[in-house]
């Protein structure tokens, strides 16, 4: 990897879309990415930038074991995850909710095991356990909002943007855990050694939010 230049793991998708435009408008454009074709890497070298777009869930695993300097990942895969990466900005973008969410009629039975659909296993057990309830995790990777319709399960945790899902589907919010947005983060040995430089592209993109907000 080298010391001249900053790699950074951008999310795919439409959020990864708009992360390269902020660091785009915050002055580290990259023509190639712009024009991917089947490329897999995109360098700028006049302002020492590389990007490489990764499945989102994979953005924190990239940044902690040093394959990138710098990344985007969502509030809710570093809850999830706790992977070891310093944490620099929130930059403001895939504004949401974690919540827990069930058919309107639900009413919680402390008697029974609490059966808990989710794609945050982690992030359920660690709510349930704050509030000492006893739950069941059933671990899911398509729509969390269909196991409480066909009583596969009780609740939902999940991210909630609009909560237009939930309505069609006879859900609604009964807790709300904590806001999710996406993240600026480092891996701590890179950051180390190009601090000066990853602070400044924060600082950057610090400023770029800043313009956004007004």
């Amino acid at each position: 990897m080298s010391d001249k230049t900053v790699n950074v793991a951008l999310p795919k998708g439409r959020l990864g879309d708009k992360v390269y435009e902020m660091f785009k408008a915050a002055g580290y454009p990259c023509e190639a990415l712009e024009n991917p074709g089947r490329k897999l890497t995109f360098e700028n070298p006049d302002v020492g930038i590389k990007y490489f777009w990764v499945k989102p869930s994979d953005v924190a695993i990239y940044v902690e074991k040093g394959a990138a300097d710098i990344g985007v990942a969502g509030k809710d895969i570093l809850k999830e995850y706790s992977p070891d990466v310093y944490e620099l900005l929130d930059v403001g973008l895939g504004k949401c909710r974690m919540c827990v969410a069930a058919p309107s009629d639900f009413r919680d039975d402390y008697r029974k095991t609490l059966r808990v659909a989710t794609k945050f296993p982690h992030v359920a057990k660690e709510h349930y356990s704050r509030i000492g309830r006893d739950i069941e995790i059933i671990k899911l990777n398509g729509s969390i909002e269909l196991a409480p319709i066909l009583g596969l399960s009780d609740v939902i945790v999940d991210i909630v943007e609009t909560g237009a899902t939930l309505r069609q589907n006879g859900l609604i919010v009964f807790d709300a855990l904590f806001d999710i947005s996406a993240r600026l983060i480092a891996n701590k040995s890179g950051y180390r050694f190009k601090s000066r430089r990853i602070d400044m592209i924060k600082e950057n993109l610090q400023k770029v939010k800043e313009n956004c907000d007004d």
